[in-house]
This record gives C-alpha cells, sequence and structure tokens, in this order.
C-alpha cells in the first residue's frame, strides 16, 4: 500500500496536476526547440518513402531524435537492418548511463511506473529531471509526466506534420536552431555547478569527446564523453558542495 504522499502526487490529484503543469512548463522551451528538427525528420522520412502516419508511427515506437536521424541517413533500398541497428546502439550507449542515474531518483515509483519513465527518457527529460533533483526537490511521478509526455507527444506530431510539409521548411541550422538545444543543455549543466568535482567532471568529458572526435569519425565521440564524465564524477566522490 502507498503512502498518502504518494497519493497526492498522482497525476490525477490537485498537488499532482500542479506538478505536472510545472513539468510540462519547465520542457517547454526544449519541446519548442525540437519542433523544427522534428519537422526536419519527418521530411527526411517522406524522402525514404514513409508516410505521415509511418513517420510519426517511428518516432512514437523508437522516440530517439538522434538514432532516428542515424538510421534515415543509413536507410537504403534494401535495407541493411544490422548496419542500422549497429549504428543506433552506438549513439544511444549515452542512454545506459543515463538510465543508471535516472533509477536512483524514482525507485519510489511503482514498477509500472518506472519502466514507463525509463521507456520515455529522452535527452532533454533527463536532464530537467537531473535538474529537478539537484534543485532539491524530489522528482514525483507527475512532474515527471509532464516533463516527458509534452516533450513525447510534440515530438510525434511533428515529426508526422514534417512528413508533409517538410520540404517546405529550410535547413534549421540555417537559422541556428541548432544552437538552441545547445544553450539549454549549457543553462542545465551550470545548474550544477555546486557540486563537488563540477569542473573535473566537464573537462574530463569535454576533453575526451574532444580527443575522440578527432581521431575517430562518427558517434564514438558521445560515448567517450559519457564515460569519462562517469568516471570523472565517481573519482571525486559525487558529493554535492555544502552551501
Amino acid at each position: 500500500m502507498q503512502d498518502s504522499a504518494s497519493d497526492t502526487e498522482a497525476p490525477g490529484s490537485s498537488t499532482g496536476l500542479r506538478q505536472f503543469r510545472d513539468g510540462s512548463l519547465a520542457i517547454l522551451p526544449a519541446t519548442v526547440a525540437a519542433i523544427p528538427f522534428a519537422i526536419l525528420l519527418g521530411g527526411l522520412a517522406a524522402d525514404k518513402g514513409l508516410s505521415a502516419f509511418q513517420a510519426g508511427a517511428m518516432s512514437a515506437l523508437v522516440f530517439a531524435g538522434s538514432s532516428q536521424f542515424v538510421a534515415l541517413a543509413s536507410w537504403t533500398m534494401p535495407p541493411l537492418i544490422g548496419a542500422i541497428a549497429l549504428a543506433t546502439l552506438v549513439v544511444n550507449m549515452r542512454h545506459m548511463f543515463m538510465s543508471a542515474s535516472l533509477l536512483r531518483h524514482i525507485r519510489h515509483f511503482p514498477k509500472a511506473a518506472r519502466l514507463a519513465a525509463l521507456a520515455l527518457m529522452a535527452d532533454e527529460i533527463w536532464a530537467y529531471a537531473e535538474a529537478r533533483v539537484a534543485s532539491g526537490q524530489r522528482l514525483t511521478i507527475a512532474y515527471y509526466a509532464g516533463l516527458s509526455v509534452l516533450f513525447y507527444l510534440s515530438w510525434i506530431i511533428w515529426t508526422a506534420v514534417g512528413a508533409v510539409i517538410g520540404h517546405a521548411i529550410a535547413d534549421p541550422v540555417a537559422f541556428g536552431f541548432d544552437f538552441a538545444f545547445i544553450a539549454i543543455f549549457i543553462g542545465l549543466i551550470m545548474g550544477f555547478r555546486a557540486r563537488s568535482g563540477f569542473v573535473v567532471t566537464i573537462a574530463a568529458s569535454a576533453a575526451a569527446a574532444l580527443a575522440t572526435h578527432l581521431v575517430v569519425a562518427g558517434p564514438w565521440s558521445i560515448v567517450a564523453g559519457a564515460l569519462a564524465g562517469v568516471g570523472a564524477a565517481y573519482a571525486t566522490g559525487g558529493r554535492e558542495a555544502r552551501p
């Protein structure tokens, strides 16, 4: 039997609705920033012969933007399923570390909710969830649902829209939309600056990612940066700095 705190934090309660709203408002900037890329993804899917429904279904089932772009870029006729699977696996290896980190904060969720939270985890959702905990607030089901549902539905809808109108939209990079994600993540990262080992962790991750990028082509720099960051955080103890 769950405690009363869990009951009041359920998405349908007044407290839960407020937390759902807070989560949705928190991730709204990232959701808006993702729209041009969802449209571009839909346009690429249409180029490969997918309908709007199929493009939306791909986003609903996969829900991993970078992997979806890699899969479409690697798509040939006939498709080389093994090569596509390997490429997307490499790109998504960082999710192993992200999932392990997120699980620490959602152990109080019921099992079904934990599984749903992991299934709906994306870079942006994970980052905002971590920022919530770093601010000293408890990560609840309702707040996490607010983060994930808005971003998830928006990604699906705009991917489908992109399959219809994608060719009418110019490359979002030309308008600087690609930097919107970078700016958002810089802001989120700075929210962890009070933690011990912050500078060491950031420096190690950046150095490893840059060095790997200069030596090996492809997404391996992402994996190297994640491994170095995790190692540095572990070595420095991961303790929060005292105010």
